[in-house]
């Protein structure tokens, strides 16, 4: 009877093992996996030991020429995967010639006769001769070939004597009635702006000032059409209430300083 109870147990336990859900097996590299302390593995390879470039596969098919002419010996194509050291300098030889093959036929098609300009760093730079238009002022050679210091030194004492000093002559008088001249008019003062020599009357007089002053395109006409009504001494148009003499702020400092220098 006791033997049959373990039977029975040990049944049970490989059933249950049997609906287990399974684990799954981990991939190969995760975690440890062989000697801890083994070296790297070499460069160029996988953690295998397996190369990371598989072995050039070349064939042994011809490589036709451009321009129809028969394979050379010794050139080979690749196919997919591989690579080929001939089919490279095959091509670079190909455009080497094609090139050399434009540049002469752009020399025989000039209509001039001449080879065109071949702009290589080793070449020296073109020469241009008979350009009139270039001065040799900067070249000390041709400077030198041409004049001396005795040269120069007669053209200096030339031009010294060929020099006049033109003496300076009064203002001309303009004819006819032209208004008033604020340049006469700021030289004939000597009051600063601000400064009130003259008295003015009135109510309001810098409000009424501002309206009237926006009436003109500078404060030169308002100070012509202040003199024209009476000014300095009266001020009918109320266009300067501060009473020195200046309409609408009109400066007469730069007039004086010009005379000065």
């Amino acid at each position: 009877m006791r033997a049959f109870a373990s039977y029975a147990a040990a049944g049970s336990l490989l059933v249950m093992a049997a609906c287990s859900p399974q684990v799954p097996d981990s991939a190969a590299g995760v975690g440890i996996d062989g000697d801890p302390f083994a070296p790297p593995p070499a460069a160029g390879t996988t953690i295998n030991g397996d190369p990371l470039v598989p072995p050039a596969r070349v064939s042994t098919e011809a490589v036709p020429s451009p321009s129809g002419a028969a394979p050379r010996s010794g050139a080979s194509t690749t196919t997919a995967g591989t690579f080929s050291t001939a089919a490279a300098s095959s091509s670079d030889a190909d455009i080497a010639r094609q090139t050399e093959a434009a540049l002469a036929a752009s020399r025989s098609s000039s209509s001039a006769g001449t080879a065109p300009l071949d702009a290589s760093p080793s070449n020296p730079a073109p020469q241009l001769i008979g350009n009139a238009g270039i001065s040799d002022e900067n070249d000390f050679e041709a400077v030198a070939s041409r004049q001396s210091i005795e040269s120069d030194a007669e053209r200096l004492q030339r031009q010294r004597s060929q020099y006049q000093q033109v003496q300076p002559t009064a203002v001309p008088q303009r004819s006819g009635d032209s208004g008033p001249n604020i340049v006469k008019y700021a030289l004939s003062t000597s009051n600063p702006k601000g400064v009130r020599l003259y008295t003015r009357a009135g109510i309001n007089l810098k409000a009424r000032s501002a309206r009237n002053c926006a009436e003109f395109a500078s404060p030169d006409q308002a100070q012509i059409a202040f003199l024209e009504s009476g000014g300095p001494q009266r001020d009918r148009k109320v266009l300067d209430p501060d009473g020195d003499g200046f309409a609408c702020g009109w400066d007469p400092a730069p007039y004086r300083l010009a005379v000065q220098n």
